[in-house]
């Protein structure tokens, strides 16, 4: 029975994208704790974020003294390879290119979730985007196995890091449909309502608050311009923790003449999060770039109406299944939402197509060939 090693050490408590494929994945390789030995290495203070592994898989604690992201770089370099060797692990999984090995004792499978740093200028700082261009270009290439979330991510890597198609292997992120799911709309509004005294309707966009890659302060003015050209009684709800950049959202918000139809929920944990969808009367998600993008998907499979942008791979992850707009025409955005706002038979159309296109993204199949990739 083979040792397989995952760190999770890059999911920044749960609360980014990275974050929930790891939680995601790691429900779904439940399913095969009896066909190898899975060993979580997890920061001391992430510890309860896996409590449902029980006693299936092992966590090893890793002191908080390696979080720091410089820290965290150096300890899988220097620290990992050595336990790897000592433990005499099989497979490796690093979730993100962030924290991929140069060399271990074992087979080395990294996830590659999207190369933003090519196409988001200020994405990060100038230090993460050398390393994202050019440190993670060299590592790439000394894995055993790259998986990408996307055919969109996939070309990327083709296209940055010079590794062939042929030589990826795509695999979908999933979603929970057993959390996401239509479920009943009158009780998540009422718990909505009770939470956080929102009315209906409002467009709700859950992601982190980043500038400028999550486009927030373009979505705000064309809600500026929304409201401006339809008087309308919508709301703008924004869920999501603050990150890089999140002082010009929040003050793009504060200088808003529709300050007050405009809330800030912060993070919203995930037994929250499927009513929340289900209570918005529109999902928006009008992203610069993505390397996935899960939040339309999970919206679609709540019954909820998408009006999304289809920069990176959100193309194939929408289909037709969402009111597309360009992100970075604040009047094509604002024009969908006045559409949506005001056209009943177009959103029934929109939650008829999302239902549909959700049903491809399932994190029991996806995960079973994550699984095949570790034990090849």
């Amino acid at each position: 029975m083979k040792n397989i090693a995952i760190s999770t050490s890059v999911m920044q408590r749960g609360k980014s994208g990275v974050g929930q494929y790891v939680l995601a994945l790691t429900r779904a390789l439940l399913e095969h704790a009896d066909e190898a030995r899975f060993h979580l290495l997890v920061l001391e203070d992430d510890i309860p974020l896996f409590d449902f592994v029980r006693d299936r898989m092992q966590i090893v604690p890793v002191s908080e003294d390696w979080r720091p992201a410089v820290k965290n770089i150096l300890w899988h370099q220097t620290v990992l390879p050595r336990w790897l060797s000592t433990q005499r692990m099989d497979v490796l999984h690093v979730p993100s290119y962030r924290r991929m090995l140069r060399h271990a004792s074992c087979k080395l499978v990294s996830t590659i979730h999207d190369l933003a740093p090519f196409h988001v200028r200020g994405k990060y700082d100038l230090a993460r985007m050398i390393y994202g261009r050019v440190v993670v270009k060299h590592l790439a290439r000394q894995q055993d196995q790259i998986l990408t979330v996307s055919t969109a991510t996939a070309r990327d890597v083709q296209r940055f890091f010079g590794i062939p198609l042929e030589q990826q292997k795509v695999i979908l992120n999933g979603i929970d449909h057993r959390r996401f799911h239509v479920g009943d709309h009158p009780t998540a509004s009422q718990q909505v309502r009770e939470r956080w005294k929102l009315p209906q309707p409002f467009f709700l966009y859950v992601s982190r608050l980043e500038h400028p890659a999550k486009n927030h302060v373009r979505l705000i003015e064309a809600f500026n311009w929304f409201k401006k050209l339809t008087n309308s009684p919508w709301q703008l709800v924004l869920a999501g923790s603050d990150w890089h950049g999140a002082e010009h959202i929040h003050a793009a918000a504060k200088a808003s003449p529709f300050a007050n139809d405009i809330r800030f929920l912060g993070f919203v944990e995930d037994d929250a999060l499927p009513n929340l969808y289900r209570a918005a009367s529109c999902m928006i998600y009008p992203s610069l770039f993505e390397g996935f993008g899960l939040p339309p998907v999970e919206a679609m499979a709540c019954g909820t109406p998408v009006i999304s942008s289809i920069s990176g791979s959100l193309d194939e992850v929408v289909a037709n299944a969402a009111q597309i707009v360009n992100p970075e025409d604040a009047i094509d955005i604002a024009e969908a939402m006045r559409f949506i706002a005001s056209c009943p038979e177009r959103r029934d159309q929109l939650v008829k197509a999302g239902l549909e296109n959700a049903r491809r993204f399932d994190w029991s199949r996806n995960a079973s060939q994550v699984m095949q990739t570790y034990l090849n």
